[in-house]
């Protein structure tokens, strides 16, 4: 059976999206999508996201498989692909905002006239037992706690954004072996469900460069949940504004966090190629 898919990227976060509307279930298996994400034997790309129809009064439901074949709740640039995809797939009757129903509840992506997508992120989560990890009491937040990790101590702060974060400001985040810390932040023990790991050095209080290591997917050159992440424990911290540019390898991002307590973040989503596959 031949499976028509598009290649989109966030910022060079790089996604396979597949139109699955007519089944609740995704066409191709987690160890398909392995396969798929492969950059020398198949497609190459950190995921597949698949559109599958609307629950609980949503428009679409997004569902992802990473490129080691996990699931994760969100993803941010990925919901960003997912929105462009959506609007290509219903032409001229697309809709501006779409309400998409995740593992990490229901996202509002908008597109926006300049190309550019804005996605109402909704609330952080803060408490230890939402996030989770083992760093602090279940009901207590986890800001600046001390975690030893490849023998040093670093000072993370913890953050849900329906996926787990956990961030740590540093003087050069140029200088961090990413590839050789990120896998061990990633599987400590204080993070029963694994972690999404971000770097940060704080250049202004309304620009901060960031790197992260993704669970399930290594390095990558943006990730959207953990910027808006990445941004809240800045404010928590005391190191940012509500509102700034989180600069990642693949390139910028504008996240805010409203006085009603809401994440929206906007970037781009740009489609690459479309294809089949058998």
């Amino acid at each position: 059976m031949a499976i028509e898919f598009t290649k989109y990227h966030g910022l060079g976060n790089d996604f396979i999206l597949i139109d699955n509307r007519s089944s609740s279930t995704p066409v191709i298996t987690p160890e398909e999508a392995v396969k798929l994400c492969d950059r020398h034997f198949g497609i190459g790309a950190d995921g597949v996201i698949f559109a599958l129809p609307g629950e609980n009064d949503t428009d679409y439901t997004m569902r992802i498989f990473n490129c080691d074949g996990s699931e994760p709740e969100m993803c941010g640039n990925g919901i960003r692909c997912f929105a462009g995809f959506v609007g290509d797939l219903e032409g001229e009757s697309r809709k501006d905002k779409y309400r998409v129903h995740t593992l990490a509840g229901v996202i509002t992506p908008q597109l926006m006239p300049d190309g550019q997508v804005k996605v109402d992120m909704g609330l952080p989560r803060l408490l230890a037992g939402e996030i989770p990890t083992t760093l602090a009491s279940a009901d207590e937040k986890v800001i600046n706690i001390p975690l030893q990790v490849a023998g040093k101590s670093w000072e993370v702060t913890c953050v849900s954004m329906g996926n787990p974060h956990c961030i740590t400001f540093v003087e050069d985040v140029a200088a961090i072996p990413l590839e050789e810390i990120g896998p061990q932040f990633e599987h400590h023990s204080a993070f029963p469900q694994r972690i999404n790991t971000e770097f940060v050095e704080v250049v202004r209080r309304d620009y901060v460069k960031m790197r992260v290591w993704e669970r399930g997917a290594g390095i990558t050159l943006a990730c959207g949940t953990g910027a808006c992440a990445t941004l809240v424990a800045g404010v928590l911290t005391g190191k940012c504004d509500r509102t700034a540019t989180v600069e990642l390898p693949g390139g910028p991002l504008l996240i805010e966090w409203s006085d009603e307590q809401r994440l929206y973040m906007t970037g781009p989503a740009e489609k690459v190629f479309a294809g089949k596959i058998s």
